[in-house]
């Protein structure tokens, strides 16, 4: 392969991990990072050691979090890159999805069911089906992320300025971001803030679970009930901070975990919404209130829910 036909990175990168890929894999992270190279090649640079998280050697199915320093090294890769396939069902899903565009910024009302971003096991996310879309942008990039099967307000920034000081106010927890959630059962409260700490764990098989633990990372999530039903609750949750599965979590803490949430759910009580023809975790980000990283004005954007969420909400049964 001649020189003109290849590029080479010749210094050492050091990524700060954001709130955009707090808990991916480190394999899937590289894979879109280092677009062109061949798996295998990024496989074996980790497995060396080449490739180094907080300067420690890990594995490759390393779930990344907020802070981490991922050490990248130089490494040649062609320019002539495959393109990700994205369904052809996501992308029709996101031509009606955008809530909000600006030249700084795109708020999307992200469908359930994708994930943000791709990696194993999947052809493409909600970023790259973007870009596909929108071929002529020279910058797209996920400000913060949501959960697979929640939907809702998502943030992409268009310029690497609003990128950076969007950034900013998420670590500064300057973002107000409210939910609506279908608890299961009957919540008799009003309203409540659960300050509870959570912890990451890694099971064997690579899933990442999270759990209340006195050594975690500070969390705290208001709870305000909306509407009773026969046999659920509908709650507006607003987390104060944003650590991952925050509000399923502190939901499940309540007594009242999230209906059709298969990690930290009832079985029995999705068992019996699925028997209804409903398959996925009632959990959706209602509103996102940011200060807009160019004319500094307060934005406040709103995602109506998903047909399927109001027809659940609107089954006397419930």
């Amino acid at each position: 392969m001649s020189i003109e036909e290849q590029r080479l990175k010749t210094q050492v990168e050091l990524v700060e991990i954001t709130e955009a890929y707090d808990d991916q894999r480190l394999d899937n992270f590289l894979i879109t990072r280092l677009k062109g190279v061949p798996k295998s090649r990024i496989y074996r640079i980790v497995r060396k050691g080449e490739v180094r998280v907080n300067k420690s050697r890990v594995d490759a199915k390393y779930r990344l979090c907020i802070g981490d320093i991922v050490r990248i090294p130089p490494i040649r890769m062609a320019e002539v890159e495959q393109p990700t396939v994205v369904s052809h069902h996501l992308q029709h899903k996101l031509d009606a999805a955008i809530l909000y565009e600006d030249d700084g910024l795109i708020v999307l009302n992200k469908p359930a069911g994708f994930a943000v971003h791709g990696g194993s096991g999947m052809n493409g996310g909600i970023i790259e089906a973007l870009r596909q879309l929108r071929p002529d942008a020279h910058f797209l990039e996920l400000i913060h992320r949501l959960d697979k099967d929640t939907s809702g307000c998502l943030l992409i920034a268009k310029k690497r300025s609003a990128l950076r000081q969007l950034h900013e106010l998420f670590r500064e927890d300057r973002v107000q971001k409210t939910y609506l959630a279908l608890l299961a059962g009957r919540w008799a409260k009003t309203k409540q803030t659960v300050n509870a700490p959570l912890q990451k764990n890694i099971r064997q098989s690579g899933e990442r679970m999270v759990m209340i633990s006195a050594t975690g990372k500070e969390a705290e999530t208001v709870f305000t009930r909306i509407k009773l039903y026969q046999a659920a609750t509908l709650v507006e949750a607003a987390p104060k901070t944003g650590r991952t599965h925050q509000i399923r979590v502190h939901a499940k803490s309540l007594g009242h975990p999230i209906i059709g949430d298969e990690r930290y759910g009832i079985e029995d009580v999705n068992k019996q919404f699925r028997s209804k023809g409903y398959h996925r975790m009632f959990l959706h980000a209602a509103t996102l209130t940011f200060q807009h990283p160019v004319t500094g004005k307060s934005m406040t954007i709103s995602a109506p829910l998903p047909e399927q969420l109001q027809q659940l909400l609107n089954n006397e049964a419930l």
